[in-house]
């Protein structure tokens, strides 16, 4: 056992277009830290949260990475062979991106505090294990435990989950040349809220044929390394079209990334963040700069741009 663990919790998007709750993949940047230490008294005390405005809580029983944490230490206390031990855990939870952003930010928090408790003392639950942890406190976050932010956030790479009862993830292949540029508009989607509106709507069968077609494209394309296929299947009739009003000038900036050379591009999670894949550095920097014109001119939003690959490690531990 470690006396002070620091773990860093890449962001994710999810749905990638026609996927949603089954499809994420994990970004190189931003992503949160949490700093652990273990302390004598039973339970989880959160110490501080920093970079979040003073809008999270640092009640334990209250906060995503505090209850992934609790979890954790739950399982823990399963694994001993006698009494249970009781541990404690002091956490620091310092929040490196923006809340209600689309990337994933409560998964990271939650996928942080599962980690980082777990690497505390030993790290003896496996990596695949500490999902169903940091979901506990994602349904906290958004009212339901869907894994494709803290999946890909975990694990790294590209994601599926085949099913959720029992937990049942996917690694799929991430070509060498894809690259991704996620652009964050300067305004919030309330994931809850965004949950809300998908859960009271009616589908067509139609679209829901062709939601599933673009799936089963998309990982075939993914296995051939075929990024026009892949760029082509990144279309949702489902979800999108329902969230597409609360993100401001979305039709331009779909254009802006198709006319720059995006091979896709569909809003990241509940938005309001957006993605879009290329094939290269320069042609992602490209995309992303369309993007952030196109938000600027037809909304008036300043944004935020990350470009590069997907990052295929997921959560890491600092020291």
């Amino acid at each position: 056992m470690g006396d002070h663990v620091r773990v860093f919790a890449p962001a994710s998007a999810s749905n990638l277009g026609p996927g949603f709750d089954v499809l994420g993949l994990a970004l190189t940047e931003p992503g949160d830290v949490v700093e652990a230490e273990s302390r004598e008294a039973p339970g989880v005390e959160i110490v501080e949260v920093t970079g979040d405005g003073g809008a999270l809580p640092t009640d334990a029983a209250r906060n995503v990475a505090g209850l992934a944490a609790a979890d954790v230490l739950r399982r823990l206390d399963g694994l001993d062979a006698g009494p249970p031990l009781r541990r404690g855990v002091k956490l620091w939870l310092q929040k490196r991106m923006p809340l209600a952003s689309g990337l994933g930010s409560s998964g990271a928090s939650a996928v942080a505090g599962a980690v980082a408790v777990n690497e505390l003392f030993g790290a003896p639950i496996a990596r695949r294990e500490l999902v169903a942890s940091a979901l506990v406190g994602e349904a906290a976050a958004s009212g339901t435990p869907h894994a494709d932010n803290v999946a890909p956030s975990l694990l790294g790479g590209i994601v599926l989950v085949r099913s959720y009862d029992p937990l049942e993830l996917i690694d799929l292949p991430v070509p060498a040349a894809l690259r991704v540029a996620l652009v964050h508009p300067h305004c919030e989607v309330s994931t809850a809220a965004a949950r809300r509106l998908t859960a009271e709507r009616s589908y067509a069968l139609d679209d829901a044929v062709a939601n599933l077609g673009n799936i089963a494209a998309l990982v075939d394309a993914l296995h051939r390394g075929d990024l026009v296929q892949f760029g082509r299947s990144i279309q949702d009739r489902l979800v999108e079209p329902v969230r597409a009003h609360l993100i401001p000038g979305l039709a331009d900036v779909k254009a802006a990334a198709r006319s720059a050379g995006a091979f896709g591009c569909s809003i990241s999670g509940s938005g309001p963040s957006v993605f879009a894949f290329a094939g290269s550095d320069a042609d992602a920097a490209s995309v992303g700069d369309a993007i952030r014109k196109a938000f600027r001119d037809s909304a008036g939003l300043e944004s935020d741009v990350y470009v590069g690959p997907v990052n295929t490690e997921g959560a890491v531990r600092l020291d």
